[in-house]
């Protein structure tokens, strides 16, 4: 039974739009190119410098898994790898700028990639699935060479993955930095509750819409929103794995100090529910773009990180 469901239903509808991008995926955003282009239709190539001033080469591989072509980006380097995830509706350009930066100052091996639906990977009929979102990545990462000794760091609704993925796949891990992510404290039973009615309005406008790469993700993930959420509620993260949360200044509600509250909670509660874990606030920032406005919170907790584990 939800408690005082008129307040909660008046936050539901005020915030419709920021609680799909807490989901993360972001609607209104077109996915841009990935960073690092395929030249070919090889399985392999190596691009051209990513940024002046950054000028480290990616090279592209193309994996086939369950019928469909993933695109993964990897900078060479030592492990542990460092494994960049990016929100709904965003590709691995996401990570543009903040790649080759992680790749010089760290040494590592620097792999972003393209979720199936985003950026050039080939679309998926049906719901998102994160367990599908899962079996993609264990593919790349295997086709890669990288079973071990990997840095997750998810951004937004990559969070759903990454929690997954460690926990399907013990000893593949050995951190994780989750950037405003999707974490399961915050899918509350109540938040759910009072929010189901408006994604059937939202999924309702869509498919009145005409049909895009974009509109087709987010439809989506708003198949079972809502039981899919409270299954996700229950996840764990593993005691043995750190991780550290980072949390945007403004959280992904701009427009309601309630929810963003509701949300920096979450956080906490979840960087503060087992040992090696770290939470931080990154002023002065914004959820989707937080990797640009402070990119030195995100390099020093993956530097913190690999101290760690290495």
């Amino acid at each position: 039974m939800v408690k005082n469901p008129v307040p909660l239903r008046r936050k539901a509808i005020a915030l419709a739009s920021a609680l799909l991008l807490a989901a993360s995926l972001t609607a209104c955003a077109t996915p841009t190119a990935a960073s690092s282009p395929s030249s070919g239709p090889s399985s392999s190539s190596t691009s051209a410098p990513t940024s002046a001033a950054a000028p480290v080469e990616f090279q592209t591989r193309k994996v086939v898994n369950a019928e469909h072509e993933l695109v993964f980006h990897v900078v060479d380097g030592k492990l542990p790898a460092l494994v960049l995830d990016a929100g709904g509706g965003l590709s691995s350009s996401y990570w543009k700028d903040l790649a080759p930066r992680l790749a010089k100052a760290t040494g590592s091996k620097v792999i972003t990639y393209d979720r199936a639906g985003e950026g050039e990977s080939d679309e998926v009929s049906g719901p998102f699935k994160v367990e599908n979102a899962v079996s993609d990545l264990e593919a790349g990462l295997k086709e890669l060479g990288v079973t071990k000794d990997v840095v997750l760091v998810s951004h937004s609704i990559a969070g759903e993955v990454a929690t997954t993925f460690v926990n399907k796949n013990p000893g593949w891990v050995s951190g994780a930095v989750l950037v405003d992510a999707n974490v399961p404290d915050f899918f509350s039973d109540g938040m759910l509750a009072a929010f189901e009615p408006l994604i059937e309005e939202q999924r309702k406008a869509l498919m009145a819409q005409a049909s895009t790469k974009n509109n087709r993700q987010l439809l989506a993930v708003l198949v079972d929103y809502a039981p899919v959420h409270r299954a996700f509620h229950q996840a764990t993260w593993p005691k043995d794995v750190p991780v550290t949360v980072i949390v945007s200044g403004e959280t992904p509600f701009v427009d309601s100090p309630e929810a963003a509250g509701l949300w920096r909670d979450a956080q906490a509660a979840f960087a503060q529910a087992g040992p090696n874990r770290k939470h931080v606030v990154a002023e002065g920032t914004s959820h989707e773009n937080i990797v640009t406005e402070r990119p030195e919170v995100i390099t020093t907790a993956i530097d913190d990180v690999l101290k760690a584990v290495r």
